[in-house]
């Protein structure tokens, strides 16, 4: 069986895909930081290689074992404050680190985690598009398939994001939750919808090309109102109870914001994804009223 070498695997996707490729038989190398917190997969660790890479270069994972492919999920989003030059040295430079080696070690395919959002939005956004420059600048030495994601949700989710946020708020009984009138459209995908989009191309990178580029989305955009009003809903059924009110329009929109995001999935429906989990199962499964 392959051996898969995968970064970000303590975090919220990087995480579900840990577990997906060991189900799957996978033999898993990840590269982390002595600092990670390892919550998400503390129960898998016997059952995989780590690397610190604050400990030992990046590129031993790739002398010590044969890798066949790399799945890039490690990124910072800029939340907790960083410099832009921090951001960039996660989503560019370690990036680029990347992908020499793994060109350098020959290495069949690499996976990368890519965003929807314009360009020029955040640091986040920008250092994203320019490390897939790079990528199809490289990918006639290593195959490349990047993944384009705008707004997954779902168990064991960092809890700065909206999702997480919005649940903790409810849990916590705040009189009323402060969110703009909501009329956004997004894109709100469940974390195994896209997990699989990564296991079937990751199945099916014999049958690509040198460059592929998929959307990973349910081609459906929804109101984050909508949305929101559904979590409350689901959190009101499940408590019984729910003491928080949603105050929409109690704060204006981010400087910026985008009103919608353009995603088309058909590539990856041709290749023979579908999105399997609807929003009320999603929300349910991510409030923890379903197993």
């Amino acid at each position: 069986m392959k051996t898969i070498l995968l970064t970000g695997a303590t975090g919220f996707l990087g995480s579900h895909l840990l577990e997906a490729l060991l189900k799957e038989g996978y033999s898993v190398v990840i590269l982390k930081r002595s600092t990670s917190h390892t919550y998400r997969i503390q129960h898998l660790l016997d059952r995989l290689k780590t690397y610190d890479i604050d400990r030992l270069p990046l590129e031993q994972a790739f002398k010590d074992q044969r890798i066949d492919a790399v799945m890039h999920t490690a990124c910072s989003y800029g939340r907790n404050g960083q410099d832009a030059h921090e951001v960039a040295e996660t989503n560019l430079l370690f990036g680029l680190r990347l992908l020499d080696a793994a060109t350098a070690f020959n290495i069949n395919t690499f996976f990368n985690t890519d965003t929807l959002l314009p360009k020029y939005l955040n640091a986040y956004a920008l250092s994203k598009n320019q490390f897939c420059e790079w990528l199809r600048q490289r990918s006639n030495q290593v195959q490349v398939v990047n993944l384009k994601l705008e707004h997954m949700y779902g168990p064991k989710d960092d809890q700065t994001k909206f999702v997480p946020w919005l649940i903790g708020q409810l849990e916590q009984g705040v009189e009323r939750i402060p969110l703009t009138e909501g009329q956004q459209l997004r894109d709100f995908i469940y974390i195994d919808d896209v997990v699989a989009a990564y296991m079937l191309t990751l199945a099916k990178a014999v049958q690509l090309v040198e460059w592929n580029e998929f959307d990973v989305g349910t081609g459906k955009l929804i109101a984050v109102r909508d949305f929101v009003t559904a979590i409350h809903s689901a959190f009101s059924k499940n408590q019984g109870i729910c003491k928080s009110e949603l105050g929409f329009g109690d704060i204006p929109l981010r400087e910026g914001e985008m009103m919608t995001v353009e995603l088309d999935n058909t590539a990856l429906i041709n290749l023979g994804w579908s999105a399997q989990v609807s929003i009320e199962h999603g929300i349910a499964k991510t409030i923890g009223t379903q197993k």
